[in-house]
């Protein structure tokens, strides 16, 4: 009885700890939850306004993670951008090697960049991945650039895809990415030793950041002049063609399209490094909002970018409204605008006091199409998203008094339309006409006007 009695006492102390463990355990989940108010699966996400890229919503958003296919959102944006969609593009040997997910290309097989592009964006096939960076890769190859890809040795092709990830990435620091690094143009795992100028080495992986991905569909969504193009792609539930006396069927798995009324463009993607993964657009009540999640869930958890989506989606159209910042109520009035004097400056008489007449530099100006864009009745180019209590602030630096010279169309000051601490909008002020200096000429000039006339 006595040993009973023993045991019974330690299965209750075991107890006892392990719920004092569970309750620790759940402390720690309700301090992370405290700390993403949303409770994302993400391991990274972010809610961007597309239009003025301002983070309206961000978890681990500037963290360097595996992105998977959604590699190729910037993939299908550069061949747009460089390619004529009726080009023809021939197979390699390490083009139709790729893993699945893939087309099922076989050398020497001929494909247009039109078909190809549907293939990487709806189906996210590997070797059209592949098969379109060689193509594109080589024209900045002389060795390469007359060669048809189907006749590439396994080094002319990998040094072709090396030359479009280089492109690739400079791309990406074009549109603003700050650490993003691609080696593959579809998203496959991949890492490389590189040698720093002090000799070390290091290692580097294919990766981006949310912030940054989310930048480079807004870019291929807004700004590229190939926009309409990738939106027609992206957007297309499904797509069939034949060729090399095959028949092939595409079907859009990007699910979120059907999902939510004003779902506009995305792309998914998984390894087992990188997780599920996505970056969606969606326009809602003239409001551009752009998601990208990274690391979210791995087998059986596919759905839950479905359900961030969803959720920073709702979040974004219940908390932000759309100011319009060439609007007449916020613009800064060129009237209202301080005068400025300028010293030592030539005027009519001596001891006049001389000012330069200034304007805001552009205003009035329709903005160029790369910077003003319409999706159905929007248009896109000037706006900003903030939550209904915040104000942008008008802030007007401009000198008191400028030293001649000036000259016209001399930078004289500026104006900046902020918002808390971030500039939304910059309008500089300039000279309207030229005042040159007091010089030994004018006053010569004044000296006889004064004394003869």
């Amino acid at each position: 009885m006595k040993a009973f009695g023993y045991w019974q006492k330690r299965k209750w102390l075991a107890f006892a700890l392990g719920m004092l463990l569970l309750l620790f355990a759940q402390s720690i989940h309700t301090q992370a939850v405290s700390d993403d108010p949303l409770d994302l699966y993400a391991t990274a996400a972010i809610l961007m306004d597309g239009e003025s890229g301002r983070v309206l919503y961000g978890k681990e958003e500037k963290v360097p993670l595996p992105n998977a296919s959604t590699t190729k959102i910037l993939t299908c944006i550069l061949v747009l951008e460089q390619c004529d969609l009726k080009e023809c593009v021939t197979i390699s040997s390490y083009a139709a090697s790729m893993p699945k997910v893939k087309l099922g290309a076989i050398r020497g097989e001929t494909y247009d960049v039109r078909s190809l592009l549907y293939s990487l964006m709806l189906e996210s096939h590997n070797d059209s991945a592949v098969a379109l960076a060689e193509h594109v890769g080589k024209r900045v190859m002389p060795e390469l650039s007359e060669k048809e890809e189907k006749d590439f040795t396994s080094e002319e092709s990998h040094l072709a895809v090396k030359a479009f990830t280089d492109m690739m990435n400079q791309k990406a620091a074009e549109i603003g990415c700050r650490d993003t690094y691609f080696l593959t143009p579809n998203g496959l795992d991949a890492q490389e030793e590189i040698t720093l100028p002090d000799g070390t080495q290091e290692i580097r992986e294919h990766h981006t950041t949310a912030k940054d991905l989310a930048s480079i569909l807004a870019y291929a969504i807004l700004r590229s002049p190939k926009q309409e193009e990738f939106l027609r792609i992206t957007r297309e539930p499904n797509y069939s063609f034949i060729t090399n006396k095959r028949g092939f069927a595409f079907n859009n798995h990007n699910g979120f399209l059907s999902m939510m009324d004003g779902a506009l463009s995305g792309k998914t993607g998984f390894t087992g490094k990188a997780g599920y993964c996505y970056a969606g657009a969606l326009v809602n009540d003239g409001r551009l909002f752009v998601v990208a999640l990274l690391g979210c869930g791995w087998p059986n958890n596919r759905n839950y970018k479905w359900k961030d989506t969803r959720k920073l989606m709702e979040y974004g159209i219940a908390s932000f409204v759309r100011k319009d910042l060439r609007s007449e109520e916020l613009l800064a009035s060129e009237e209202a605008l301080p005068t400025v004097i300028v010293q030592n400056g030539q005027g009519e008489y001596i001891g006049q006091t001389i000012t330069v007449p200034i304007h805001i530099e552009g205003r009035g100006l329709q903005l160029p199409a790369s910077q003003s864009v319409s999706i159905g009745k929007h248009i896109y180019g000037n706006g900003i998203l903030v939550r209904p209590e915040e104000e942008i602030q008008v802030i007007t630096q401009l000198p008191e008094r400028v030293e001649a010279p000036v000259t016209e169309g001399q930078l004289l000051g500026e104006i900046r339309y902020m918002l808390g601490e971030e500039i939304c909008q910059v309008e500089t002020i300039v000279a309207e006409k030229t005042i040159p200096r007091i010089d030994f000429r004018w006053c010569l000039l004044q000296v006889l006007k004064h004394f003869f006339i």
